[in-house]
């Protein structure tokens, strides 16, 4: 299984390596994803109203969203330091038991920032589920997913198109 052909995350013995990405154009590159937490509705209903003895659960989430963006190639062995440029993190619920995560995260660079999207939203939910656990130990983290990317040679891709 030769690098050049087949899987660019293996080496031409079989092994895995970060892909050389030098020769990559310089491009901006945004990419999107969210995650879920679903918990009661009294669970919800502390968290908007500042009830949760931990503090403020979604700014903790949100400064914990974007702390782990800037630190995703120390999570993921693959993925390669980038500079972001920006990363945004929203919160919206349904009214009754979800929570939603949306982390929006920009760079211009030679790679994209998928990865780092998509392990902000997750550490983001991690921090929902810490800071509530003490009401709540039933939550569910999930269904996690890239909803959108911009950039690269491979181009868009936005979740349902």
């Amino acid at each position: 299984m030769g690098s050049e052909q087949g899987f660019t995350h293996f080496n031409e013995q079989g092994r895995a390596r970060m892909v050389d990405i030098s020769e990559k154009e310089i491009t901006k590159r945004e990419a999107t994803a969210r995650t879920t937490v679903t918990m009661h509705p009294g669970t919800l209903g502390l968290i908007k109203q500042g009830g949760i003895a931990k503090g403020d659960v979604l700014a903790v989430s949100q400064v914990a969203g974007i702390m782990a963006a800037k630190k995703t190639s120390d999570w993921i062995p693959m993925c390669h330091p980038l500079p972001l440029t920006g990363i945004d993190i929203i919160f919206d619920d349904n009214g009754n038991n979800e929570l939603y995560i949306e982390a929006t995260v920009r760079t211009t660079g030679k790679t994209g920032v998928e990865m780092e999207a998509l392990t902000a939203v997750s550490a983001a939910a991690l921090t929902v589920y810490d800071m509530c656990k003490a009401v709540q130990k039933d939550m569910v983290i999930g269904p996690t997913l890239l909803t959108a990317k911009s950039g690269g040679k491979n181009g868009d891709y936005r979740l349902g198109s």
